[in-house]
């Protein structure tokens, strides 16, 4: 089948999210061709250059999102009133009160689903019809029409008080986020030389990631999945605190990206979080629990699993802290913890193994060195060198640690003690080495661990310390939750079964989508029985059979053209021969 892959400031660029996990999954599907369409974030990121790319991947097709050039489409009378229509509609939603819809949806400003939900859809889809009519949108987004529409919207009755309070520079500054979100409208992506002639849809991110995904299932009925290792919707609400602008800008985009993600949900076939933690924020953003499969993150496993598989020979009192070194790690509270270990246990010894993570961890990394020096003012000397003194800062690649396996296996038991985390991948990497682990309850902490390690509450050095201390103590409970750690990380987190998952859900949103696509022989004629009935059916198949049913599908056009005669499909259900 061929899948359009649909990235944000990502794969395929050197440098970007998600950037190894895309590149494991194309290279781990090559029975499917791909597509990659991708918007970038930068023009670093595109002068840095892209990956080497293997050879089913049939095209790439990339937009800025950093910047846009004026389309230089010229708007009739008529198409100026249908954007003020489209552009009133939307504005209209951000800016309504509560009483507008009833209940409350997950941005406070409506409910969801609901009247506002589709009063939002059909004002997207509405711009995007505009764009594809009049080959774009992005001086109309810029223009002075744009926000009149948008203050008449902040004045009307029954709009936010918040809203209401709106100035010019704020209609500015909200104009142009939303002429940034939106500018995938304008894209020429969407007709049957483009998304329109994919199987499905598979976004990296949602948000404006997935916007080209909705826009396909639009224009052309191309089903749309989700995948999310993290929440963007969460991402957005984090990063505007008070200080990024003032009470109404940040209102209005919570609202629009709030109504963008409930849209996004609501129209995907299928949302894959790669968590519990993302898959709670996705159905209180509205997500049918029906259609949300829980798809763990793959990770390369088989250079830590060589420590796991070798003798131990760690220093049976070393505790290990693996990671960037920033504020949100909050190795102030494990240097604090291990002050109290050290009490317990004398011999103990720490070691952070880790760079700093730009300016803000350089000033970080000295004041945990400063407060190591304050903790243990006897062996304050010389207390950043590996040696007889109880703390040890160094970074991945030393003689110490020369690769990050080492590092884990240099210690008896691996500490996270994080504040804020996503998915662990550090605790991770140590379950596969075999490690036990004191970890505090963030993220995604707990699914990872799932009783194979201790867990505390962050920001608590006292239950930290007794926790490390319990397992410094117990050499065979060690060894037990380290085998634990290691068989359940082989069993959830292993590239193998993030890419058979996938693999799996793409056939089970073809199998319910229709067939929208005429199957060629070699000579140019159709093969009507080419895509039997059956291959639509949501049924297992087994062996060759599932090769066949996956490249049969929609979209498949232009590589069947390739082959020299039909191929024939026979379902499971099939016991009496071929079709």
């Amino acid at each position: 089948m061929r899948i359009g892959l649909l990235t944000e400031g990502g794969y395929p660029y050197v440098s970007g999210d998600a950037r190894l996990w895309c590149d494991r999954l194309v290279r781990g599907l090559g029975r499917h061709e791909f597509d990659i369409y991708a918007l970038s974030r930068s023009r670093r990121q595109e002068d840095e250059g892209r990956l080497e790319l293997p050879p089913h991947v049939s095209r790439v097709r990339t937009a800025p999102l950093w910047t846009a050039e004026e389309d230089g489409a010229a708007y009739g009378r008529r198409a100026r009133r249908r954007f003020v229509e489209s552009y009133g509609e939307l504005a209209g939603v951000l800016c309504a009160g509560p009483a507008a819809d009833g209940a409350d949806g997950p941005d406070g400003s409506g409910a969801e689903p609901g009247h506002m939900a589709d009063r939002f859809g059909s004002a997207l889809y509405g711009l995007a019809e505009l764009a594809r009519d009049e080959g774009g949108l992005v001086g109309a987004l810029r223009s002075d029409t744009a926000v009149r529409t948008l203050e008449r919207a902040c004045r009307a009755p029954g709009a936010l008080g918040t809203a209401r309070e709106a100035r010019v520079p704020d209609l500015l500054a909200v104009a142009a986020h939303l002429e940034r979100a939106l500018r995938p409208l304008s894209l020429d992506w969407y007709g049957d030389d483009g998304l329109g002639a994919a199987d499905l849809c598979h976004a990296t991110a949602g948000g404006t990631a997935a916007l080209p995904g909705l826009l396909a299932r639009h224009f052309s009925d191309v089903p749309l999945l989700v995948t999310e290792y993290g929440v963007p919707l969460r991402s957005h609400y984090l990063a505007s605190g008070p200080d990024t602008a003032t009470p109404v800008v940040r209102a209005l985009l919570a609202a629009f990206h709030g109504r963008l993600t409930a849209e996004v949900y609501g129209r995907a076939a299928i949302i894959t979080p790669g968590n519990a933690h993302a898959r709670r924020w996705q159905e209180r953003c509205g997500a049918d629990r029906a259609r949300i499969r829980t798809v763990h993150p793959g990770m390369e496993a088989s250079r830590f699993t060589e420590v796991g598989e070798a003798p131990d020979r760690a220093d049976p009192d070393t505790l290990v802290w693996v990671g960037r070194i920033e504020p949100s790690k909050d190795l102030v509270s494990l240097l604090h913890a291990f002050a109290e270990v050290r009490r317990e246990a004398p011999k103990a010894r720490l070691r952070v193994l880790g760079a700093p993570a730009g300016p803000e961890g350089e000033a970080y990394l000295g004041h945990c060195k400063a407060l190591a020096a304050q903790l243990f003012p006897d062996e304050a000397e010389g207390v950043h060198a590996v040696g007889d003194n109880p703390v040890a800062f160094e970074e991945i690649g030393g003689p110490e640690a020369p690769t990050l396996a080492h590092a884990y296996a240099s210690g008896a038991v691996v500490v996270l003690s994080s504040v804020v985390e996503g998915f662990p991948v550090g605790l991770v990497e140590a379950m596969f080495c075999g490690r036990a682990t004191v970890s505090t309850d963030v993220g995604a902490v707990v699914e990872a661990i799932g009783g194979t390690g201790l867990v505390v509450p962050p920001r608590n050095p006292r239950a930290l310390a007794e926790a490390c201390v319990a397992l410094l103590r117990d050499p065979e409970r060690r060894e037990r939750l380290g085998a634990a750690a290691r068989a359940r990380a082989l069993e959830l987190f292993t590239i193998e079964q993030n890419i058979t998952a996938f693999h799996g859900i793409y056939l089970e949103i073809v199998s319910h989508c229709p067939v929208r696509r005429v199957v060629l022989s070699a000579a140019g004629e159709p093969l009507p029985f080419a895509v039997p009935a059956e291959a639509h059916i949501p049924v297992r198949w087994t062996g060759p059979t599932a090769r066949v049913v996956a490249r049969g599908g929609p979209g498949w056009a232009s590589a069947a053209a390739n082959r020299p005669a039909p191929v024939r499909a026979t379902p499971l259900a099939a016991a009496e021969g071929p079709l």
